[in-house]
């Protein structure tokens, strides 16, 4: 299978206890800085390597949200629900377990815990437990997702109009 082709799972698909990983990303100084710029939180503990040697990190840290977002996008490069996902529902229990060090090589390992109906017959509910770990297999960062997914019916809906 082409890595880059889409698996577009529907809530139907959804196996609980299925766990996935991800591939790894190397954290720089300029991805924090970048994120720094985009969200307009310029503290010195993400854009001073100094400031943050002395409180104790070996550089520069990134941002407890940067952690959050590249969880989302590393989780999208699977590109599991890359054409049925409606919409994200919000993240839950939200923890951020050490620091994201430039220069940390981070992935994700996430599970399908709980998937429910939604009021609609066409989407799903579908909740994960994501990690981001770190080189030494440290989580990071531990969340809930949840995601409203199209389900086998609304398969049937856009060929039904056609």
């Amino acid at each position: 299978m082409d890595a880059a082709a889409s698996i577009n799972l529907r809530y139907e698909d959804i196996a609980l206890g299925a766990e996935f990983e991800t591939a790894a990303h190397i954290v720089t100084e300029a991805d924090i800085a970048a994120f720094a710029d985009v969200t307009r939180d310029h503290h010195p503990l993400h854009i001073d390597s100094d400031y943050a040697r002395s409180r104790g990190f070996p550089a520069v840290i990134g941002h407890g949200l940067f952690g959050l977002s590249l969880m989302e996008g590393l989780k999208s490069e699977l590109k599991l629900y890359e054409e049925t996902s409606v919409a994200s529902l919000g993240w839950d229990e939200v923890r951020f377990k050490g620091p994201i060090v430039a220069g940390d090589r981070l992935r994700v390992r996430f599970c399908f815990v709980e998937k429910r109906p939604s009021r609609n017959p066409e989407r799903g509910i579908v909740i994960e437990t994501l990690d981001l770990l770190n080189q030494r297999d440290e989580v990071v960062t531990a969340a809930r997702h949840t995601s409203l997914i199209l389900t086998r019916q609304a398969d049937r809906g856009v060929s039904a109009t056609k």
